[in-house]
């Protein structure tokens, strides 16, 4: 019997032939707890051999749904045709020289790609790195060579990664902060525009939001001492928050004015995810700096800050790289990925997804009032889970129904502040029949409650 590879050559079924994690993964756990870090903990212990299209397949043939992509990585579906075409032939080409060393096209290409992509006709220029977190903290080197400032602004509920800076840049304490200080100096947190749990209404949520963050920024730090104001235009560990409309114009307008670089963090939110190239597009955001990574490469570990041309050019020469960073092979995997995402027109197919999965999830919100909102747009869509007849989080009943899901052969995650909020980010190349049997699987596991 041929042996199936993965990609999208692999059966596009859920298949549950054993009990979830199976007794092959069990034995592989029993390794891993053996050999690698207890701090490195798994969501769904299984152990993967093949992915594609909508479907992880384990060691032991249980073939799973996957509502997960790998955190919003494998949008184009994992292993996808045109991203091993290209890093294949990269390979073998050559692996690594160090662009800092003697430099190849694939990098200038991936930055000619983002200077096309993202938002604003103005000049731009990148520079690529490793992570997500990475591209962070070098937008904050960015923005303070260029303003000659120190402080950074970030917001509540946000995550912005777990190096010593990101992790203060981070709201979430467990398990991204605990036991890891001291952190970073001269960040700041201010109020984000949380529809659902203003306190006033999300009415008023945008405007009172943006003055108490502006009147905070102002009077406590000092406008003039501001480098880089960073946000998701999403939010994506803290719950998948939409801010409400008008809250990121207002905030964008404020840094404007007061010479702060205005930092959109897309790593989540970017790549046709939500719909949109990037999800700041919705209101019309173009920010001085966008910092990408997770969907931009197929897998394949990339990450970049592009952004306007005089800003970019701020640092000094040298003080922008990394060895690894903007890795021939995973700059073809990026080209790769962007094609697909282009000539399958991704940004539609994530709008069908979120017409899908809102019509069946208000359909189930209708009917369970644990779930107290539904939000989210494109193909990063969440539900939060509260205590019936109020909004207090409901973080045990969120457990409940993962592991349910996880059991019946269907990956999801959770997140959230409260670790109360189920976040569904499925490859943007899923079929819809594969979609609604999710679904299925995820009305079951809240008929188990």
């Amino acid at each position: 019997m041929t042996e199936l590879s993965g990609g999208p050559s692999l059966p596009q079924e859920r298949r549950v032939v054993t009990a979830i994690p199976g007794p092959k993964s069990q034995e592989l756990l029993a390794r891993k707890n053996a050999a690698v870090a207890g701090g490195v903990g798994s969501v769904l212990p299984v152990f993967t051999v093949r992915a594609g299209g909508g479907v992880i397949e384990d060691v032991d043939g249980n073939s799973l749904i996957d509502f997960g992509s790998g955190i919003a990585v494998t949008s184009v579906g994992s292993s996808a045709e045109a991203v091993v075409r290209r890093a294949s032939a990269q390979l073998a080409d050559f692996t690594h020289t160090c662009f800092m060393v003697t430099p190849y096209e694939g990098y200038v290409e991936v930055c000619e790609e983002l200077a096309r992509l993202t938002p604003g006709d103005h000049a731009k220029k990148s520079a690529l790195f490793n992570s997500g977190a990475e591209a962070v903290e070098n937008a904050v080197k960015i923005a303070r060579s260029y303003t000659k400032r120190q402080a950074v602004v970030v917001f509540d509920h946000g995550y912005h990664g777990r190096t010593n800076l990101t992790m203060a840049l981070t709201a979430k304490n467990m398990p991204y902060k605990h036991g890891f200080g001291p952190f970073a100096p001269e960040v700041y947190r201010v109020p984000l525009a949380y529809p659902y749990r203003w306190l006033t209404g999300p009415e008023n949520c945008a405007e009172e939001a943006a003055a108490q963050a502006i009147d905070m920024i102002s009077k406590q730090i000092g406008a003039e001492n501001v480098a880089a104001i960073i946000i998701e235009p999403v939010l994506g560990e803290g719950g998948f928050i939409e801010p409400a409309k008008g809250f990121l114009p207002r905030i964008a307008e404020f840094a404007q004015a007061n010479g702060i670089v205005f930092v959109a963090d897309e790593i989540q939110s970017g790549f046709c995810r939500t719909g949109q190239w990037f999800a700041c597009e919705d209101e019309g955001i173009v920010p001085d700096l966008i910092t990408t990574a997770k969907g931009i490469a197929g897998g394949l570990p990339l990450a970049a800050v592009t952004g306007r041309a005089e800003i970019m050019d701020a640092a000094h020469s040298g003080g922008l790289g990394g060895t690894y960073g903007g890795n021939p092979v995973a700059c073809a995997a990026a080209l790769g990925a962007i094609e697909t995402m282009r000539e399958l027109d991704l940004n539609a197919k994530a709008k069908r997804i979120e017409e899908v999965m809102k019509g069946r999830l208000a359909a189930l919100r209708e009917k369970y009032d644990i779930i107290g909102d539904l939000r989210g747009r494109g193909a990063m869509i969440a539900i939060e889970l509260v205590k019936s007849g109020t909004k207090d989080p409901n973080p045990e009943a969120t457990a409940a129904v993962a592991k349910a899901c996880h059991s019946a052969g269907l990956l999801v995650l959770t997140c959230g502040t409260y670790g109360n909020v189920l976040r569904f980010l499925p490859p943007l190349v899923i079929g819809e029949d594969l979609l609604n049997e999710g679904l299925d699987v995820l009305e079951g596991a809240f008929a188990e409650l």
